[in-house]
């Protein structure tokens, strides 16, 4: 121990007891003590609260202050501070209580010596200064770290931060530190999935994927993996939460085409590739979105990503086709109704709007929709309310409305077909899904998806398909886009006894077609794209003339292509 004085805060209403540590204090002569005494439990939290206390000495039976609650009072305003319990209850689960929460030592007045109390004070005092040097070392390794670190009490108080943490979210430690972090954050680490709250208590691990908003306005997707903290008894006692930004990483990958699929859609086509990225964007607001697409191209899948990615994920996703319910039901579908309202109606329903309060409801073929449901849907996307079917009672939702349609609603509307002021409530933010052969670069990942899904629900062993069966699905205009794709592999699964699949096992429509079409493709020119070459070099591992049989061009093209690429490589160093 150096030879600055110790500061010695003794809580202790009995002048008897004081006098008593005081001369055991006082024997001590290589390092002085300084005392300073309380007799309440509020002036005790005083002096720690002006600081510079080095250890207390505390009795738990005060004037104003009885039992384990005085050390709890102590300790929670002393975190930093070691803590003595010298008492006259001579309570052992009092002193197991209370070394478990925290306390150094548990000392009975009357049963202790002068050197005992000076030896437990010394031990405590080393204690603490070996573990702040340890805490000093962490914090060190914690600093070098590349992914941002943030520790929080069960309060939500921010216990740590780190270096990364400040360059990722822009905001300083000092700005940070005993802070709430909902408060400083506003939630944008958590998002929907707050599992801070104290509702959601237990919990293992999270791991999620989350856009969050820097101190500087600038949106950052990371990483985040979330853990308990529990002491040594097990008790939970906070959350340390890791994250690290892979907003460049995600954009990297886009623009090398790396990406292969987002939220469950396949693709990495570049159109399939900008409808990634306003999925993302839409995920983040709540403006309703039109979503236009022949059938078949996987509406219903771009509505589910938007709700999945977005702040109404823990809600419901409610779908509609509203093209395949009868007039007369759709009404009651969508917004319920109560008994006795028609015929059949022998109870209330709940409709698909109610059942989708707080989350997101999905109107697919839209413009199929009645012109008297085509009113109570601007009402709701108006005023937030309705009624029921056969009901005098207004109910007001709060929900999210994304629509599908496979047909051109501006046209509708010039028919008089559907309404002009709907029309613009919907078309808020258009979203327009190509058909499958106008990104047929998408169809190998495609296929090959469908197939091992097949394979595993078939419970078969691994399949292939050949490059012959590739090219004839490549060649073929896919009028039914995805669904048909999908339909193609589970009919070739059934007609293929092997594991290798051939044209001859694709249905007669595809493959017909591509027999007629062959002496066209042998003439044609087909215009090369670079994530169709590098996807085609990725299968064949490198051999550029299996490659070149994949794209359907010549050895001499693909070469010519490679060179080019190469080229502007160089001239761009």
């Amino acid at each position: 121990m150096s030879d600055k004085p110790i500061t010695v805060l003794l809580v202790e209403d009995n002048q008897g007891d004081a006098r008593l540590i005081c001369e055991m204090l006082s024997e001590v002569k290589d390092v002085p003590f300084k005392l300073k005494l309380a007799e309440h439990l509020s002036i005790g939290l005083e002096y720690l609260a002006a600081g510079d206390i080095d250890i207390v000495l505390l009795d738990l039976s005060l004037p104003d202050s009885q039992g384990f609650e005085t050390f709890s009072n102590v300790h929670a305003h002393a975190i930093d501070v070691p803590i003595i319990v010298l008492t006259g209850l001579n309570d052992a689960d009092m002193a197991v209580k209370a070394v478990r929460e925290g306390a150094q030592d548990y000392l009975v007045k009357g049963e202790i010596e002068g050197k005992q109390l000076i030896r437990a004070i010394r031990y405590s005092i080393e204690r603490k200064g070996a573990e702040e040097a340890m805490r000093g070392n962490i914090e060190l390794l914690l600093d070098n770290l590349n992914d941002g670190i943030i520790a929080h009490d069960n309060q939500r108080r921010v216990l740590y931060f780190n270096r990364a943490a400040e360059m990722i979210t822009g905001y300083s430690r000092e700005e940070v530190l005993g802070r709430d972090c909902h408060t400083v954050f506003q939630c944008g680490f958590c998002g929907s999935k707050c599992f801070f709250r104290d509702e959601i208590p237990h919990f293992k691990h999270l791991s999620y994927v989350v856009d969050v908003t820097a101190k500087d306005g600038e949106q950052r997707r990371v990483e985040m993996s979330i853990v308990p903290m529990k002491d040594k008894n097990g008790k939970s006692v906070g959350c340390l939460n890791s994250f690290r930004d892979v907003t460049r990483l995600l954009e990297l990958e886009r623009r090398l085409g790396e990406i292969q699929q987002f939220a469950g859609i396949i693709g990495n086509h570049p159109t399939m590739l900008n409808i990634f990225d306003l999925i993302r964007h839409l995920a983040k607001s709540e403006v309703p979105v039109l979503i236009q697409g022949e059938s078949g191209t996987g509406k219903e899948l771009v509505a589910s990503a938007i709700h999945n990615e977005g702040n109404r994920a823990d809600k419901l996703f409610v779908p509609v086709n509203c093209g395949a319910l009868p007039a007369g039901t759709l009404e009651s579908e969508l917004f319920g109704h109560i008994r006795g309202a028609f015929t059949g109606a022998i109870r209330d329903k709940k409709g698909r709007f109610e059942l989708a309060d707080g989350g997101t409801i999905f109107l697919d073929e839209v413009s199929e929709l009645s012109p008297e449901a085509q009113v109570k849907l601007l009402r709701v996307l108006q005023e937030g309310t309705f009624e029921r079917v056969g009901s005098e009672t207004t109910i007001k939702v709060d929900v999210r409305i994304i629509s599908a349609t496979n047909k051109d609603l501006k046209q509708e509307v010039a028919a008089g077909k559907f309404r002009e002021d709907l029309f613009y409530r919907l078309y808020v933010v258009p979203v327009n899904l190509p058909p499958l052969r106008e990104k047929k670069t998408d169809i190998p990942l495609l296929a090959e998806h469908f197939l091992k899904r097949a394979v595993t629900e078939a419970k078969r062993e691994k399949m292939f398909l050949s490059r012959e069966a590739l090219s004839v699905m490549i060649d073929y205009q896919w009028p039914g886009n995805v669904r048909e794709l999908q339909n193609a592999i589970q009919y070739a699964l059934v007609k293929c006894e092997g594991n290798i699949i051939e044209p001859s096992h694709l249905p007669d429509t595809i493959a017909s077609q591509s027999t007629e079409n062959k002496p066209k493709r042998r003439r044609r020119k087909r215009k090369l794209e670079f994530s169709a070459v590098q996807n085609a070099l990725r299968e064949t591992k490198g051999n550029k003339v299996k490659a070149a049989q994949i794209l359907g061009v010549s050895r001499a093209t693909l070469y010519r292509f490679i060179s080019d690429i190469e080229m502007v490589k160089i001239l761009r160093m």
